[in-house]
């Protein structure tokens, strides 16, 4: 398939700037793959698709506050700084992304903070908006950490156009967020509240929970017709025994196992045996999901609407069928289904 296949008109109102009141009260689509059928619910109506025994996999990655604004020396200009990842915590080295990106050259430093006690200096390129910076700061790495969280915000979504508000850092974490280290949320994980996951548990629903660091590879648009020429930025990946056994005793009694969020499935995906098992993994991944693909762990997962062209997209076309796929977004922009992070969601069996 090309990147073509993937493109669907997407009116701007439909574009979710706020979560539901109650997060389980988002919309949700339930298609059916076998059927070949789309029903309308909430996403508190989920329970009613699962039994005993069940196995529901959760992203616990926590976002934090990745978006820094800081002065160019001499200038002032007022730079934006995106925290990719921590590439060297001794020197306290970081990937970041920066905008405007052609003011930032190697060498120049840039100051956060009303007191300007946090530096940093640019000392290489990465790609057009990237580039490595070293920080400088007088104190521990704890309290440097600290700075960081203390002068970062909530990194929401570039289409949300709006000003961060207070809510928006609970708002934007899961509440299973356990690990610090994601730039952006597990978005399909923000519809659970702590009174469904009740309700599931005691329906005896088993949890499973793995760790994938969110980056911003995941939102990279695909700018290649042919797919197979895409590829998908690295993000760090950790799943335990503990889960790997949840999950694997789950198949083996032919128990549903189902993937909460693309980011899910791609870490399932990401460790697979030659049975068709789920293997423990520490380390990172790049797997780039699009059709034709034969998924071996999950058999139905949870997930919201997705970006015309986006890599979500096309893995959500290979697990559902590109046909049934399209439909259903045809089926949830005539129903006025919000799209994206605060959007609705879908259930796929």
């Amino acid at each position: 398939m090309k990147l073509s296949h993937f493109n669907f008109d997407l009116p701007k109102e439909l574009l979710a700037e706020y979560p539901s009141e109650h997060r389980d009260e988002a919309r949700l689509m339930v298609i059916n793959r076998k059927e070949g059928t789309i029903e309308h619910k909430y996403f508190k109506d989920l329970i009613d698709y699962f039994d005993e025994g069940d196995v529901m996999v959760l992203n616990n990655t926590k976002v934090f506050p990745a978006r820094l604004y800081g002065n160019k020396e001499k200038t002032g200009a007022r730079i934006e700084v995106f925290l990719l990842r921590e590439l060297n915590a001794e020197q306290r080295l970081w990937d970041v992304l920066v905008d405007p990106a052609r003011k930032i050259r190697i060498g120049n430093k840039l100051y956060f903070g009303d007191d300007e006690s946090l530096v940093a200096e640019v000392i290489d390129n990465t790609t057009s908006r990237g580039r490595t910076l070293r920080f400088l700061y007088d104190g521990s790495y704890e309290e440097f950490r600290q700075k960081l969280t203390d002068l970062g915000e909530t990194p929401l979504p570039k289409y949300i156009k709006r000003e961060v508000e207070p809510e928006d850092e609970e708002r934007y974490q899961t509440i299973y967020a356990k690990h610090e280290g994601a730039v952006a949320a597990p978005t399909a994980g923000l519809h659970f509240s702590k009174h469904l996951l009740k309700r599931l548990e005691i329906k005896g629903i088993d949890f499973a929970e793995v760790t994938l660091h969110v980056g911003l590879g995941t939102f990279n648009p695909v700018e290649v017709e042919d797919l197979s020429k895409h590829k998908m930025d690295s993000e760090e990946l950790m799943i335990d025994d503990k889960a790997v056994v949840t999950v694997n005793n789950a198949k083996k009694n032919k128990k549903r196992v189902c993937a909460v969020g693309t980011t899910v499935m791609r870490a399932l995906e990401s460790s697979v045996s030659s049975e068709r098992t789920l293997n423990p993994y520490v380390g990172w991944t790049n797997k780039f999901i699009f059709p034709p693909y034969d998924f071996s762990i999950a058999d139905c997962m949870v997930t919201n609407f997705h970006t015309p062209k986006s890599t979500l997209l096309m893995m959500i076309s290979a697990f559902v069928g590109h046909d049934l796929m399209m439909r259903a977004y045809k089926e949830a922009v005539e129903e006025g289904y919000k799209f994206y992070s605060y959007g609705d969601a879908m259930l796929i069996l």
